[in-house]
Parts: C-alpha cells; structure tokens; sequence
C-alpha cells in the first residue's frame, strides 16, 4: 500500500488515474469522506474492491463522475416517463455537482456499461448509483480519467468512515488486501454521506439515504 501525500490536484490526479488505468485500487478524498475507487470496467479491480472491504456483492458500487456529460455516457433516461425525466434534470440542475447520488437506468451501448464485466454488481438491477461529485480533486481525477470511476467510501464494511489518509491507511494496514495507492490530501471535515434518491413513476422522490442534501420524501 502506497501513499501519496501532496495538495496538488494536479499531481495527486495524474498520479491517480495512471494508477486506475492500471487496475489499481485507490483511495482517495471526496466531498463526504475518503473513497475507495477503480475503473469500473475492469472485472479484476472490481472484486478487489469488494474483497478490501469485506463487501457483500449484493450491494452495488456506485459512479462518480466529473460532469453530466459523463453521466450521460453510463445512463440513460429516455425510457422514463416524462415526470421522471423533468424531475431527474431538475434535480441534477439544482444539487451536481454536489454530494447528491441519483440511482439511474443504465445505458446499454458498446463502449459504455453495456462492456461492464461485472454489469451485475455495477447496475444489479439495470440501475447504476451515480453522482457529479463536488471534490475538485475527484472532479479533476474523472475528467483526466474520461469515464465515471467506481467509488465506496474508504473503510471495512460495518466500519467508521476514514475522514483522512492516515485512517485509511490505519484501518487496512494489518488486513491481507488493501489499497494500492493512498491519495493522502489532508483531513476532511465530518461531513454525511450523500443522499441517495430514486425517481418514482409519478416524478416524487424516494429518499434511500438520508445525507447532506435534504430533499422531501414523497
């Protein structure tokens, strides 16, 4: 397990996406708290994240990305109604990028999550968890990456989150799998994970998980 401890964004990002490109896992800071991340495409870097975490595969991993852009790469929308779809726009308008993660259909085209060798732990039910992260850093790491990248927070599952490279390295340290690369960016502020929301048939919002972004639950 490596660490990399630096404030440049610019560095940390180059540093990250070779190491993604490489089917690493890395970890590194988000606007919530520390993630875990790899190239979703890749079946090998996949279920090594599920293994350093202790991971049940029936939760899925989540997206983030650097833009709706990215976004639209991995989803798509068309097949939902029209209230579905003025809601999602609407909500991608007012809260991306933002810790706000919108559960979305996914989009079956060549080049994108249709190639996914694990599409059933990304998307387990045609559905992929996605948000445009608000992290300069994790902004600057998607866009240099040019594709949303994998990303669950940074710890054991059941565990505290990790608001720093240094609890992160803390809490994998003695285990068998770990991460490759630490991106060590400082400590976080303790922030709440993001909300979670799924779009009903109707337009209203099913709340999944509370979190910073506070929307009504319909």
């Amino acid at each position: 397990m490596k660490t990399l401890r630096t404030r440049d964004i610019g560095v940390a990002a180059k540093v990250a996406v070779s190491a993604l490109k490489h089917g690493s896992i890395v970890a590194f800071p988000t606007e919530t708290a520390y993630g875990l991340g790899c190239d979703p495409r890749d079946a090998k870097a996949v279920a090594k994240v599920f293994r350093i975490k202790g991971r049940s595969v029936s939760k899925a991993l989540p997206l983030v990305a650097a833009s709706v852009a990215q976004v639209r790469a991995v989803v798509d929308i068309t097949g939902m109604n029209d209230k579905q779809r003025a809601t999602v726009r609407t909500l991608m308008s007012r809260y991306w990028p933002g810790p706000l993660t919108l559960v979305l259909p996914i989009r079956f085209v060549v080049g994108a999550i249709h190639e996914l060798p694990l599409r059933k732990v990304i998307a387990p039910r045609g559905e992929v968890a996605i948000r445009v992260s608000s992290s300069p850093f994790v902004h600057a790491m998607t866009a240099a990456f040019g594709f949303p990248v994998a990303a669950t927070s940074a710890n054991l599952s059941g565990e505290p989150e990790c608001r720093s490279g240094q609890a992160v390295a803390r809490a994998f340290r003695s285990r068998k799998h770990r991460p490759d690369l630490v991106i060590d960016m400082g400590a976080l502020p303790r922030r709440l994970s993001s909300t979670i929301v799924r779009i009903r048939e109707d337009g209203s919002v099913d709340v999944l998980r509370r979190g910073p972004v506070r929307i009504a639950r319909a």
